[in-house]
């Protein structure tokens, strides 16, 4: 396949959440192959380091901090030192997520608060420590990681699917409060993708035949097709596209 560039997005600080592995992974090499200054956190060091150590030679500056989302005090300061690094966002993808499965049965108000912490709440604060930048630099796009989960009303996991409800909401709204500034807010709707995390763990002969029957276009979907999307919406080519829902779940729901 033959994938568009964004002259927009050259030299354009961008933040990643989630950024060492699937979507996440495909979405700083996206940016580092459009000649964007990536900065990107994740809980994992060692697949940090590792894609960053990968992406030295690419056509845009990629820095990684170690972090883990649900401290949001270390949240902040893991942006500071990237915005050291790259500069201040004028791009924020929320990414970082975990889908674990869990029964309604077994829910803790620990457990509870832990998967909000880990799927929604770092948004609203990412999203509250970029903004400032982004209203100074007289716009910006900020990019959040919905789910078909709920849409397809899926089971097993009704925390992850209620954080992910929740994210549209906040989409929207802070579409509507940052709109003036000239930021624009949207979600992305992945459906099933192929990572490496979704192979070890879930896939199967079975459940992917069933998915792909679900699915109008009968192909796997793989990460770098939301990466694209992703693209789309931090370039100049979306300036209009705000508050809206943008799906790559090759017709699931």
């Amino acid at each position: 396949m033959t994938f568009a560039t964004y002259p927009s997005l050259r030299d354009k600080p961008v933040f990643v959440t989630g950024g060492a592995s699937g979507i996440g992974a495909d979405c700083v090499r996206a940016f580092a192959a459009q000649g964007s200054k990536v900065g990107f956190v994740d809980i994992d060091e060692g697949r940090g380091v590792a894609l960053a150590e990968e992406l030295k030679g690419s056509e845009g500056q990629v820095a990684f901090e170690p972090c883990d989302l649900r401290d949001i005090d270390a949240l902040k300061a893991a942006f500071q030192r990237l915005e050291s690094q790259v500069g201040a966002a004028e791009v924020l993808v929320n990414n970082a997520a975990r889908d674990d499965r869990h029964g309604w049965q077994d829910v803790t108000p620990d457990y509870y608060d832990e998967r909000i912490a880990t799927n929604l709440r770092h948004m609203f604060f990412a999203t509250q420590a970029v903004a400032p930048g982004m209203i100074a630099a007289g716009g910006g796009s900020i990019i959040n990681f919905g789910s078909n989960s709920w849409w397809q009303a899926s089971g097993n996991m009704p925390v992850y699917t209620s954080a992910k409800a929740a994210v549209h909401g906040m989409t929207r709204s802070f579409a509507r409060d940052l709109g003036p500034h000239r930021i624009r807010v949207n979600t992305v709707v992945p459906g099933w993708v192929m990572t490496d995390r979704q192979k070890e763990l879930w896939v199967t002969e079975e459940s992917l035949k069933a998915n792909l029957e679900r699915q109008c276009i009968p192909v796997p979907l793989e990460p770098v097709y939301l990466a694209r999307m992703v693209l789309f919406l931090a370039s100049d080519d979306a300036a209009m596209c705000t508050a809206n829902n943008y799906m790559v779940e090759a017709g699931s729901i």
